[in-house]
């Protein structure tokens, strides 16, 4: 059995909900979808997430600068329809600083299913004037206040060939343009980078920063347990199978203490970074979300999962319900594990408090707010590593007496809309019908918990499954202290 203990007399850290902060999407251009903009809206109602990051805002297929005639063309009705819709949901856009037009590229390579060019400038002089050009009229449209709580990155990954293959002077020297262009514009406006994989470049990419004089408001970074995991061709979890539990954590760790003490965002993250990844559509990704939040606590400023939808075009854009995306939701909105992961930790409050108590597979979080406490549980393991179902037990001493509990539940069965969608046929296009049998089957509901009490300590038990999230939350009648001296 895995037993844990809390003692509610103790005073708890700050919980700031900093993966509330950030959600990834795929490509500018489907932000003007209509079914990309209600999906988004959900998550800002139910996630509570602040602000939305995508590729490609400067691509052809934005048509942002173009040549015609032999003159540049700019044009930024596309990008303002975007973001229009991003701020009228109380959102903001973190702005990605990506690609290349190809009016003003230094060649032709690209990447992904829509051809970005991720050539640098043939003239850095006419990338410095696009930065300027954008950030005026940003000023001049949403206002010199709203353009300065946003956070501009240079570029995507750049330190990947296949995103940015000139190397690291040529990012260095593309980021210096941008960042006195965006200065040029207003002081205030924050920039960053290095938009690095894999936590990579960020003590050059400050050393570089500081030995020229440019400014540098926060640095930015990607993480993926995948990343350099096990040998190339090797499939997804063979991958995570060589990884370790808190990977993530020692990655955050070690970025934390390069980034020094500027801010530091995690602008893409995932339980892999594989688009096809069956585990991305089960509650092994739930699992893993909620450890790897809770773990982070202190650590960053923003956590931004990658993606908040199936709604992607990088490699394809799918038609299967369950194609393994990075999506929270699926192509007909129906919500994933790791989306019902997301709304638990939306709930719970804001301080943390100490537990004690270890186990191999399953970890606890005790989590008070005003009039609740929640109880978060994970029962997870990387695949290819030993898990079963385990009995867990919390002692909460030092309480009063509670006015009940209840459970909700992520796992094989509990929110798993994809079995369901295989016990239909796993059939490739749904109709109304299916949706809404799926969607059924996505519910988190709480459920009532027993429990026991006795002498100023709560008892409460529950079995996980493998790779699984439980959530207890322990209410009080209103106004009734739940903390005793």
């Amino acid at each position: 059995m895995a037993q844990f203990y809390c003692d509610l007399r103790q005073t708890g850290r700050a919980l700031p909900h900093f993966w509330e902060h950030c959600l990834g999407s795929g490509h500018a251009r489907l932000s003007l979808r209509a079914d990309w903009q209600a999906q988004l809206s959900r998550c800002r109602a139910e996630l509570g997430v602040q602000q939305v990051r995508f590729h490609g805002l400067l691509d052809d297929g934005m048509g942002t600068l173009i040549c015609q005639n032999n003159q540049l063309l700019y044009s930024f009705f596309n990008a303002d329809q975007s973001y229009d819709y991003i701020l009228s949901l109380g959102m903001k856009p973190l702005v990605e600083l990506s690609f290349m037009p190809s009016a003003i590229s230094s060649g032709s390579q690209t990447v992904m299913h829509y051809a970005a060019n991720v050539t640098p400038p043939a003239d850095y002089g006419q990338w410095g004037a696009l930065i300027e050009k954008l950030a005026r009229h940003w000023i001049a449209r949403y206002g010199q206040e709203e353009v300065r709580s946003w956070l501009m990155e240079v570029w995507n990954e750049p330190n990947m060939a296949s995103f940015w293959p000139a190397g690291q002077e040529a990012y260095f020297e593309l980021y210096r343009y941008t960042s006195l262009a965006l200065k040029g514009v207003d002081a205030q406006v924050q920039v960053g980078g290095p938009v690095s994989a894999a936590c990579a470049w960020i003590p050059e990419f400050l050393a570089y920063c500081s030995e020229k004089r440019l400014p540098v408001d926060f640095v930015s970074t990607h993480t993926y347990p995948t990343d350099a995991v096990g040998s190339p061709g090797q499939d997804t979890r063979t991958q995570l199978a060589h990884g370790r539990r808190s990977l993530l954590r020692e990655r955050t760790q070690n970025a934390r203490r390069d980034a020094g003490d500027l801010p530091l965002y995690f602008t893409e993250w995932s339980s892999s970074s594989n688009v096809k990844d069956p585990l991305h559509d089960e509650s092994f990704a739930a699992a893993f979300i909620v450890k790897t939040l809770l773990e982070n606590c202190g650590l960053v400023e923003g956590y931004s999962y990658w993606a908040f939808s199936d709604i992607f075009d990088e490699n394809f854009f799918p038609s299967e319900p369950f194609s393994g995306g990075f999506g929270l939701l699926t192509l007909h909105s129906i919500a994933k594990p790791s989306y019902r992961a997301y709304q638990i930790l939306h709930h719970i409050g804001e301080e943390l408090l100490l537990t004690d108590g270890l186990h191999p597979t399953v970890d606890a979080w005790a989590v008070r707010d005003a009039d609740a406490l929640t109880l978060i549980f994970t029962n997870f393991a990387l695949p290819e590593h030993a898990i079963r179902a385990e009995p867990v037990r919390m002692a909460i001493a030092h309480c009063a007496p509670p006015s009940g509990a209840t459970i909700q539940r992520i796992d094989a069965d509990h929110v798993n809309p994809k079995r369901l969608w295989q016990e239909l046929g796993s059939p490739r296009y749904l109709d109304a019908w299916q949706v809404a049998l799926l969607d059924a089957a996505s519910v988190c509901a709480p459920k009532p918990l027993s429990y026991r009490y006795q002498e100023q300590t709560l008892e409460l038990e529950c079995v996980l499954p493998p790779q699984a999230v439980a959530a207890i939350t322990v209410s009080w009648e209103s106004g009734r202290p739940y903390a005793i001296a």
